[in-house]
């Protein structure tokens, strides 16, 4: 790298010499233009006003006194060449004998037209003067020039002054050059023009072949770079390079962990559907890098997996309440208190049938009525009343809109026995189907939802010491957010005597 920086920079310090080579003449010679030109028509303007020249020139056989007034001028004015011509350009005299009698070359001149004339004739730098007779006329053409000067004879007649310059340019580009070297050396941690362009290679195909996905930002949280993986877990457009997290459309959770405001590792996010797991990695001197696994499969598992449980729960707390009966009709029997046994039967009876009466003629839907029973067990065992609210009433829905809702009535729910957990108290369900809407409401007896958390309780992995208190309300009320903005409604949740929570969904 430094031989090559070395090069350049001579190669550049030669071009600006050049330059400064070419220009410099190019100045040289318009002021040589510029001065001598000057001179030269002084010089001929001083021969054509001489008395003695107009006079030979007026009478031909005094042509032979005119050299006399040329060489003289020519000395004394340090000019090349001093030639009186005819106005026919026909040379009287001139330092070359072999032009005398022969036609002077002018050029562009004006003379003819009387009038005085600097300009270049082939190799010289020519002033044209006429000399204007008694009555007027022209009777002769006076010529002063000067040899012109080649393109580089200012460097050529101060060779010591241009190797000089060259010298010293050339020790200021080596010097430049290998402290260059050096410091791009050091930046690039001693590596070689070909061993990053190899880093660079495998960072690419690494970065788009590994199953995770990778976000580069910068200090101002502007995406650098972005893997396909990351562009298919966060759908993202093709052109993002450049653009601020802000611009993207992202939740606020999801731009909170990315911009580095949601500390912490492991942090869960939502999007579109998919669950994400991500880790943000400062990077000095500003920076950072936010990988990203996905989790769906592995959230919906787990949501398998806690239905299981669910279900287990609910048969071992059946099992629990009917091994108490059994209990207590056995104690009966061996009493002998007949009557109190049939009467206590008869109470165990209808209650349970009462409830799944109720919940049978309120919800036409075979899978959310099964889910409130079975709720019910559950929230028996744990001391908490579940009732459904008389306006309830919901007929029978579209399985994907049943998969959804019981998702969230028992998000829902889940979320009340948690803020009810060793308390006693009661729950209150609402379900509704009116037009293209249908409504859960989930009330329950518990402390209720502080009003500055009211829309962080829907953000997996919010933190305040008010929500601690508030009970365990992450994912899955994210999960139900998701789920009703994915079917075009909204949840919220509002305190009346306990936390309200009303959940919107378009069928």
């Amino acid at each position: 790298m430094a031989r090559q920086l070395l090069g350049w920079q001579f190669a550049v310090v030669a071009a600006l010499l050049g330059a400064v080579a070419v220009f410099s003449a190019v100045q040289s010679t318009e002021a040589f233009g510029d001065v001598q030109g000057r001179r030269m028509l002084s010089v001929a303007e001083d021969v054509a006003a001489t008395a003695g020249v107009r006079a030979a020139l007026a009478d031909p056989l005094r042509y032979h006194q005119l050299p006399p007034f040329a060489e003289s001028a020519r000395s004394l004015s340090g000019a090349g060449s001093v030639r009186i011509a005819l106005p026919d350009t026909r040379v009287l005299t001139s330092p070359d004998p072999d032009q005398v009698g022969e036609p002077m070359p002018v050029g562009e001149s004006t003379v003819a037209a009387g009038r005085s004339w600097v300009g270049e004739v082939g190799d010289e730098l020519v002033a044209h003067v006429p000399v204007i007779g008694d009555r007027g006329e022209i009777i002769g053409i006076v010529a002063a020039g000067v040899d012109l000067p080649h393109l580089f004879a200012g460097i050529v007649h101060s060779p010591s002054e241009a190797l000089l310059i060259l010298a010293a340019a050339t020790v200021l580009g080596v010097g430049g050059s290998l402290l260059v070297a050096r410091r791009v050396k050091r930046q690039t941690l001693g590596m070689e023009p070909a061993e990053i362009a190899g880093l660079v290679e495998h960072r690419e195909a690494m970065l788009h072949g590994i199953r995770e996905g990778v976000v580069g930002l910068d200090g101002q949280d502007r995406i650098t770079l972005v893997n396909d993986q990351a562009r298919r877990l966060l759908s993202l457009p093709e052109r993002t390079d450049g653009v601020p997290v802000t611009e993207l459309g992202f939740n606020d959770r999801l731009a909170d962990v990315l911009t580095g405001r949601a500390e912490g590792a492991d942090q869960i996010v939502l999007r579109k559907g998919r669950v994400l797991v991500m880790n943000r990695v400062p990077i000095a001197p500003a920076g950072a890098v936010v990988t990203l696994r996905d989790r769906t499969e592995i959230v919906a598992l787990q949501n398998a997996l806690d239905a299981n449980r669910s279900t287990a729960d609910t048969l071992r707390a059946q099992a629990h309440e009917f091994s108490n009966r059994l209990h207590t009709i056995a104690g009966l029997i061996e009493l002998g208190d007949h009557d109190e046994l049939r009467r206590y039967v008869d109470r165990v009876s209808h209650h349970q049938r009462a409830w799944q009466g109720e919940v049978a003629e309120r919800v036409g839907d075979p899978a959310v009525a099964a889910l409130l029973v079975a709720k019910a067990s559950l929230a028996a065992e744990q001391g908490v009343g579940l009732r459904l609210d008389p306006d309830s009433d919901l007929g029978l829905i579209d399985e994907h809109l049943s998969a959804d809702l019981v998702t969230v009535l028992g998000n829902l729910v889940d979320n009340a026995l948690d803020a009810l957990r060793g308390k006693q108290g009661w729950i209150e369900v609402c379900l509704t189907h009116r037009d293209d809407e249908v409504r859960v409401v989930v009330r329950d007896s518990g402390p209720g939802v502080a009003p500055e958390i009211a829309e962080e309780v829907f953000r997996h992995g919010f933190t305040t010491k008010a929500a601690e208190d508030g009970g365990g309300r992450g994912l899955g009320l994210a999960i139900t957010r998701q789920t009703c903005v994915r079917r075009q409604g909204s949840v919220e949740v509002h305190n009346d005597n306990g936390a309200v929570f009303t959940a919107r969904m378009k069928p």
